[in-house]
């Protein structure tokens, strides 16, 4: 399918789930390239993990608002809180909307189902069900970017993970409310005409990342003389991607809107497009945990002679777990010229060296 071009310049821009981890990323590359316009963050800031973090980051966002042109408006609150939602869109009237807000987490997802519908199904059907209505009032919304995971590729045995391949056997509620998102995304670009394009990220990481994931849940175990529980005894590879080449990513992908055209029956064709935001090159989790131990001893985090061998623990799988994520991202480089390219060593040096200023 063919893109649209959006020039984001002067454009007033939701995103959801910021200052998350990827939420805040984003706004600040936004504050530092666009010329003029409105962002306008949304985040309830719950206690998943320690919200201090989300704090750290909102501050961070304000630090860069102040040298931006562009105005920066943080709204405390839920996506799952229709009246809010709608409140914001009658006000802002949004160009483009990036929908970042989720409850994430696989084995949270188990024990805690509700805050998974609430947050992943009620609340991306209230943007959808806005971003519907803004055509009502104007131009409406251009462009609907919104979160998706690699979790939705489940237990498949075919590597590399395409967005051709079938998905229709989550092994979590977390991957079942995800792919949920996928399939009513497509039935509102099908019945309403809306322009919209799934990303599915593949084990984001990097400096202020979330702390449920495992790099930086590891770092705080061992820092703190504790075992670390590796997962089916280490067989098992990830395809981790760092913070700036999602952001990137997720940056180009605004700016490339899927046309709208009308098919042979004379309806609209759904201008819809998901993406795998991916590495392309799974890592061991063995040799990512040598290489995160590495660089926190380069980083001063740990000493030379920490025993690390003494702090592993190998442990089964877990449930809702899958040995492999392995990123086909070439749709990504042919529609968007752009594949994510940092190294593992990159990413985790950068994180341990901002986990030790952030520490001390």
């Amino acid at each position: 399918m063919g893109k649209e071009s959006v020039d984001l310049n002067g454009k007033t821009i939701l995103v959801t789930g910021s200052p998350g981890f990827i939420g805040a990323n984003l706004v600040i590359r936004l504050l530092a390239e666009m010329k003029e316009g409105t962002v306008v963050s949304l985040d309830n800031m719950n206690d998943y993990y320690d919200p201090s973090l989300k704090e750290y980051r909102l501050g961070l966002i304000e630090e860069a608002a102040e040298n931006s042109p562009v105005s920066h408006v943080f709204v405390r609150g839920s996506i799952a809180d229709k009246q809010l939602v709608e409140d914001l869109f009658d006000r802002y009237r949004f160009d483009v909307v990036v929908n970042l807000a989720a409850q994430a987490g696989v084995r949270y997802s188990i024990d805690h189902p509700d805050v998974y519908i609430e947050s992943n199904l009620i609340g991306f059907y209230n943007i959808l069900e806005c971003c519907r209505h803004s055509y009502d009032k104007g131009p409406g919304v251009r462009h609907l970017v919104y979160a998706s995971s690699s979790s939705v590729y489940g237990g498949n045995k075919k590597v590399p993970f395409s967005t051709d391949d079938k998905v229709d056997n989550p092994v979590s509620l977390y991957a079942a409310t995800k792919k949920s998102d996928e399939l009513l995304a497509h039935a509102y670009s099908k019945l309403y005409n809306i322009p919209s394009t799934g990303l599915r990220f593949f084990t984001v990481y990097g400096p202020a990342g979330r702390p449920d994931m495992f790099y930086y849940s590891a770092t705080e175990k061992l820092v703190a003389g504790e075992k670390i529980r590796i997962f089916n005894h280490g067989d098992m590879k990830r395809d981790f991607t760092y913070i700036d080449d999602i952001v990137e990513g997720v940056f180009r992908v605004m700016q490339g809107a899927p046309e709208k055209e009308n098919g042979s029956d004379g309806l609209p064709v759904p201008p819809y497009s998901v993406y795998n935001i991916g590495g392309g090159t799974p890592e061991n989790l063995l040799t990512f945990v040598s290489t995160l131990q590495e660089e926190l001893v380069r980083a001063g985090v740990l000493g030379s002679d920490y025993d690390f061998e003494g702090h592993r623990e190998l442990v089964g799988m877990q449930p809702g777990d899958v040995p492999v994520t392995f990123a086909d991202a070439s749709a990504l480089e042919a529609d968007y010229g752009f594949t994510p390219k940092t190294d593992i060593r990159t990413g985790l040096r950068n994180f341990c060296e901002w986990y030790k200023a952030y520490k001390t």
